[in-house]
């Protein structure tokens, strides 16, 4: 074996065994599931016969079907609001020289640098105090501010990793910068929107700290925060809290199955260049 043959095999050998180490926990989750409701677990191991009443018991007694159109709710608004203001104003900090963008650029990112969490306690008492506590605006506002920041600084690294000569060839036959935008670029920036996509409705989905300090109505709960409560209430059921567990997780991962390929190919097509 030469030694090229050697170092493909043991970097497929590693790479299998970090994915079988990432699927194992995932794996767990979904056999205990499958146990009947009520079954005392003392470890990992296949049910006696596969069955999906725990489901169906969990997503009744939990009132999923409530908890996920809460999330979906939050999180597609989040999602789209954050890729149109996001992209445009990429765009601009990316290609486009004008007074004081650097300074913008900065304070924009503070959204990342500063900790979400040593500003939820002043958060809460300005929406508080203008009723957006127990809404489904409570919690989208400040997430599509903080993923704005992360958005904008996506795809500005985008745009300025784009030759300048795209931009010219259309300017000269008469185009203006809004339609170099959206007709030109972003078709070629397919695949870092959709990161960016993954990304942030990735981040809002799973956000539950907000959703706990902002959210004590059961109308407007979430479904990390609905899962909290239910584990709070059947703990010693392991296979409905596990069937729970997979609602929660099964969005995140049935888009980025979906979305891998476009997902990869933004990640290692140098977005994050510049």
């Amino acid at each position: 074996m030469n030694t090229g043959s050697f170092e493909r095999t043991a970097t497929h050998l590693m790479l299998a065994l970090f994915a079988v180490l990432a699927l194992a926990p995932l794996v767990v989750v979904v056999l205990a599931a499958m146990h009947p409701s009520g079954t005392l677990l003392s470890g990992a191991g296949l049910p006696d016969s596969f069955s999906l009443s725990t489901f169906r018991t969990a997503w009744d007694e939990g009132g999923f079907s409530r908890l996920m159109t809460s999330s979906a709710i939050v999180a597609v608004t989040v999602v789209a609001l954050t890729t149109v203001l996001s992209i445009p104003a990429g765009y601009a900090f990316g290609t486009m020289r004008f007074p004081f963008a650097d300074l913008l650029f900065y304070v924009i990112l503070t959204g990342i640098v500063v900790p979400f969490e040593s500003l939820i306690v002043p958060l809460y008492y300005s929406f508080r105090n203008v009723g957006l506590t127990d809404s489904y605006w409570g919690l989208i506002l400040p997430q599509t501010g903080l993923s704005i920041s992360f958005g904008v600084f996506w795809m500005r690294a985008f745009f300025r990793s784009l030759p300048p000569e795209l931009s010219d060839a259309a300017r000269v036959d008469g185009a203006t910068s809004w339609r170099i935008l959206w007709r030109v670029l972003v078709p070629i920036g397919r695949p870092a929107i959709v990161t960016m996509v993954l990304l942030v409705f990735m981040w809002t989905w799973n956000e539950f700290l907000l959703a706990l300090v902002m959210i004590s109505d059961q109308t407007h709960r979430t479904a990390p925060l609905g899962l909290s409560a239910f584990q709070s209430r059947y703990g010693v059921d392991v296979p409905g809290v596990s069937a729970a567990a997979v609602f929660v997780a099964a969005p995140v991962v049935i888009l980025y199955v979906l979305t891998q390929r476009q997902f990869l190919r933004g990640m290692l097509a140098g977005s994050i260049k510049g």
